[in-house]
């Protein structure tokens, strides 16, 4: 199989987050899980550079290069070979071209993000089903006032902390809010790194990450573990201090005009929706 020349660069700031995810996915597979026989007594915890090489039809130097950071860019074929023997799932896989090859260039930072009026409304029509709208860097845009109550104030906080990844890790309202707080912040920052890769070296990136490191001690013991995870609609459980606790359905939609922005909708139990209406008809800000 033949490899790109060592000496192609990678998009600068992506090499070492292509040797994290290579190192922490060789540690967690065993001879077995690949078909190889076990040998004798290893000192390396999961599988050795050299077995992970042989899986992939590769020289043992060259995929050492990728695990120290080098920076050289794989081809494609050797990046689907290395997902195969290390036996990366499909959101994996599609990760780790991101971080090797990028993807198509998305809206530079440094400008303020807008929402389009016509987006404001419908997230405000949809009240009484709690509706918020998130921003490239994941910053809250726009929300109703079914999320507002049910959340937190957006509009109220400090620019720098209208973001729903820093409220989930730095808020402690947040834990008693997400009633399932830590599959919940798992599945974001898996979610967030994913998003992260696709634009590598972004200031507003970077900067909230390193905010998140210093901020969380989750965020910090959790990232080194590259996990990643694609948008996906499913079920939340919201924890509210005078309705208990309520289970929501929710559904994720990406803008066409905007696709870095995505509106993200709730529908409760009938129970629960009904419960909410009427405290919203009484709440304070209607």
């Amino acid at each position: 199989m033949s490899v790109a020349n060592a000496s192609t660069p990678a998009p600068v700031g992506n090499a070492q987050e292509v040797a994290e995810l290579l190192r922490s996915r060789r540690a967690g597979l065993q001879p077995a899980d690949v078909g190889l026989p076990a040998g004798a007594r290893r000192r390396t915890r999961g599988l050795r550079r050299e077995e992970v090489a042989q899986l992939a039809g590769i020289s043992t130097t060259y995929y050492t290069f990728l695990e120290q950071g080098r920076d050289v860019r794989p081809s494609r074929q050797v990046l689907d070979a290395l997902a195969r023997a290390l036996r990366l799932g499909a959101t994996e896989r599609v990760h780790l071209h991101e971080l090797v090859h990028g993807v198509a260039s998305a809206p530079t930072s440094g400008t303020v993000e807008t929402l389009a009026p016509a987006v404001t409304d419908l997230v405000e029509r949809l009240d009484p089903h709690p509706t918020y709208v998130t921003g490239r860097s994941w910053d809250v845009l726009a929300a109703n006032h079914a999320a507002r109550l049910l959340w937190t104030d957006w509009p109220a906080l400090p620019p720098d902390e209208r973001n729903i990844l820093w409220w989930t890790f730095t808020d402690p309202h947040a834990r008693t809010v997400l009633v399932d707080w830590e599959t919940e912040a798992t599945a974001q920052l898996a979610r967030f790194r994913a998003a992260a890769a696709r634009h590598p070296n972004d200031p507003e990136f970077s900067s909230l990450i390193q905010r998140l490191h210093t901020a969380s001690p989750e965020v910090k013991a959790w990232w080194p573990r590259h996990e990643v995870a694609p948008l996906s609609s499913g079920t939340k459980r919201i924890h509210h201090p005078k309705l208990g606790d309520l289970t929501f359905h929710h559904i994720v939609l990406q803008l066409a005009d905007h696709p870095e922005q995505k509106l993200v909708t709730f529908t409760a139990e009938p129970h629960d929706q009904t419960r909410l209406v009427q405290m919203l008809e009484t709440a304070p800000g209607r």
